[in-house]
C-alpha cells in the first residue's frame, strides 16, 4: 500500500508538469493604444497631444514577471493636437522633422515590477536620429481572458514618463521658455496574447 502511495504521488508530480509559464509574446491592439504627451506653452498651460498611428509587440513571462524583448513604433507624422497650424509645425524641422525621421522608436530592455505589478521600464528612445536611454514608471493593470469578441488573453498597461526633448535635439523654443523642454509621456494599452507558434 505504501509503495502504491509513493508511486500515485510521483506520478501526480510528474503530470502537473513545471511551475513556470513560458515567455509568449504580445501584440499591441492598434485600436486600444494611446501614446500622449504634455509640453508646457510658455508657462501658460500644457498643450495635450497625441499621435495617431503607433504599434508595437513585446515578449513577456508573466508568471516570472520577465520581460524578454519590446518595441514600440510611432509615426511622427500622426502627431495630433487638435489644431491644425500646430500640428503642422509640429511635423516640420523645428520640431519632429516627420520628413527625415517619420519614425519614432522605443526599444525595451529590462522590466522591474513589484507585487502589485507597479514598477519601471527601461529602453532605449531613438528620436530625430538620437537615441538615449529612459524610464517609464508602468503599471499592468489586468491581465485575463477578454469580454469581447474571442475571449482572447489581454494584458492591459499605463505607462508614464518623462524626457528632455532638447536632449534629442530638439532645441526650439526652450530659450525664452515659449515652449517647455519637458515633455511628459503618456502610454496606454492593451495587447493580445498571440498563439504559440
Amino acid at each position: 500500500m505504501r509503495l502504491s502511495h509513493v508511486a500515485a504521488s510521483a506520478l501526480l508530480i510528474l503530470a502537473s508538469g513545471p511551475s513556470h509559464t513560458e515567455p509568449r509574446r504580445f501584440k499591441i491592439d492598434p485600436d486600444h493604444f494611446s501614446v500622449g504627451f504634455l509640453v508646457e506653452h510658455a508657462g501658460y498651460d500644457k498643450t495635450l497631444g497625441m499621435f495617431q498611428r503607433a504599434r508595437g509587440t513585446f515578449v513577456y513571462d508573466e508568471a516570472e514577471q520577465t520581460l524578454h524583448s519590446g518595441e514600440v513604433t510611432v509615426q511622427a507624422g500622426s502627431v495630433f493636437t487638435n489644431h491644425t497650424e500646430r500640428d503642422g509645425h509640429l511635423r516640420g524641422d523645428d520640431f519632429l522633422n516627420a520628413d527625415d525621421y517619420p519614425t519614432i522608436r522605443f526599444n525595451a530592455t529590462e522590466l522591474t515590477l513589484n507585487q502589485d505589478r507597479e514598477g519601471t521600464l527601461t529602453g532605449d528612445l531613438t528620436l530625430l536620429g538620437t537615441t538615449r536611454e529612459i524610464e517609464l514608471q508602468v503599471t499592468i493593470n489586468k491581465t485575463g481572458r477578454y469580454p469581447f469578441g474571442d475571449n482572447a488573453y489581454v494584458l492591459g498597461a499605463s505607462a508614464r514618463g518623462t524626457i528632455e526633448r532638447s536632449r534629442f535635439g530638439m532645441g526650439y523654443g526652450v530659450d525664452g521658455d515659449l515652449v517647455g523642454d519637458e515633455v511628459e509621456l503618456i502610454l496606454e494599452f492593451e495587447a493580445v496574447r498571440q498563439p504559440e507558434e
